[in-house]
């Protein structure tokens, strides 16, 4: 009798360990040789699930985008206003291992966005799902037509992305607690404005 293959469970297993391979080794390394040993698969069993390696990657980012999305649901949206946007960037912002992992994820393929189209556009949707959470909590916080809202939401997600790149790149200089207290900063500047 041949054996029944789940081939949900097998490309999240497939993305799951890339995600790993790539926060520990970064993404030069990865081949999908390599990636096929280290899931435990023959190098021509993941062609059917990832065509390309492009493919992979995107499947990648949007499993790292999702987690922290799924995070965000649970942390943040049962709350309102500062609140929420507190939540938010706290699932986020590189606090610990498992965030600073999906940073590295997130920086690596960012670079490789910058020439492909349709990794760009897995980006921008992640984007535009932030700023439509940021935008309910900030119309919460500050009144639905407040004239700096899109500038406060915009400089918030610019810092968010800034301190995932800075958390790879100086991690001495961004440390956790540092990244908090930076937030907490940027809370006051919104309570100032209201």
């Amino acid at each position: 009798m041949p054996k029944i293959v789940d081939h949900d469970q097998r490309r999240q297993e497939i993305v799951e360990v890339t995600w790993r391979f790539i926060a520990r080794e970064g993404i030069d390394k990865l081949n999908l040789r390599d990636l096929a040993a280290a899931a435990g698969y023959s190098n021509g069993a993941l062609k059917p699930y990832f065509p390309t390696r492009d493919a992979l990657l995107e499947a990648t980012f949007n499993f790292v985008a999702d987690a922290t999305n799924k995070r965000v649901e649970a942390n943040a949206m049962r709350l309102r206003g500062a609140l929420a946007i507190e939540a938010f960037a706290c699932e986020v912002l590189p606090l610990d291992e498992l965030r600073i992992n999906e940073a590295r994820i997130a920086v690596h393929f960012w670079n490789l966005a910058l020439a492909e189209p349709e990794l760009a556009a897995a980006n921008a949707a992640t984007m535009d799902q932030w700023r439509t959470w940021l935008d309910r909590w900030l119309g919460q916080e500050l009144g639905e037509r407040h004239a700096q809202a899109t500038f406060v939401r915009d400089s918030l997600i610019n810092f968010l992305m800034g301190a995932q790149v800075s958390s790879v790149l100086d991690m001495a200089a961004n440390s956790g607690q540092s990244l908090v207290d930076q937030l907490k900063y940027h809370l006051q500047m919104l309570n100032r404005i209201k």
